[in-house]
């Protein structure tokens, strides 16, 4: 009996998940490298909540970019060396379902906790409570669209030794429009000012690269196991 598309995305995600768990330095290493980032300016900069509060939203955005390349260095490249990655595409099953449910996993496990990680990091940097949901909701949909395009810089890279210095420095200029529309939103929230039009941005950033980068990363992947 041929499994359809989706239920071998189920178990992509789930064998990704399982992985992950067992693997826990990997998972809990972006999110430290996040928390120590963020947590260094207070201390070179100054501790007075106002200044910090100025700069909290590049703070945060910048962090939370620095430490989704990080966490892309795993995405593709354990299946590549196993073999796993050769298996999907003659498999016969869609290449592009298998790697979407692939960087779904991965934004599970790195940029989800992000996004939760965020409000907390913020009250050090005197953010207030009432911009909190915002500044939430702009780095899960920030970090959908980050992930997404590490999914296509892994895939170009798979086969390069010392990749994963080359898949973040293409995918840091794909990256500024996040980084520009979720700091923007940060920052109304900051200042309890409406927050929806670079929110609305940032939604559309994550619905277009959900629409696009599976294909392109599916093809980048092609080519980087020739």
């Amino acid at each position: 009996m041929r499994v359809s598309a989706f239920e071998a995305g189920q178990v992509v995600l789930r064998r990704d998940l399982l992985l992950a768990f067992r693997r826990r330095a990997q998972v809990l290493q972006p999110l430290a490298f996040f928390a120590v980032v963020t947590l260094l300016f207070p201390l070179a900069l100054t501790p007075e909540l106002s200044r910090l509060r100025d700069v909290a939203p590049g703070v945060l955005w910048i962090a939370a970019l620095l430490s989704s390349l990080l966490a892309v260095e795993h995405l593709f490249r354990d299946d590549g060396l196993d073999g796993s990655l050769e298996q999907f595409v003659v498999s016969g099953q869609s290449l592009t379902a298998l790697l979407l449910a692939k960087t779904t996993a991965h934004w599970l496990m790195s940029g989800l906790p992000l996004a939760i990680m965020a409000p907390v990091i913020g009250a050090a940097l005197g953010v207030p409570m009432a911009a909190m949901p915002t500044i939430l909701l702009a780095l899960a949909l920030g970090t959908v669209t980050l992930s997404l395009l590490g999914a296509i810089t892994a895939g170009l890279t798979l086969g390069v030794k010392r990749g994963s210095a080359l898949s973040s420095l293409l995918t840091l200029p794909l990256a500024v429009p996040v980084i520009i529309f979720g700091a923007r939103a940060t920052e109304l929230a900051i200042q309890g000012a409406p927050s929806t039009a670079p929110l609305y941005f940032l939604a559309s950033l994550a619905v277009l690269g959900l629409t696009l980068a599976p294909l392109a990363a599916a093809a980048a992947v092609r080519i980087g196991l020739e």
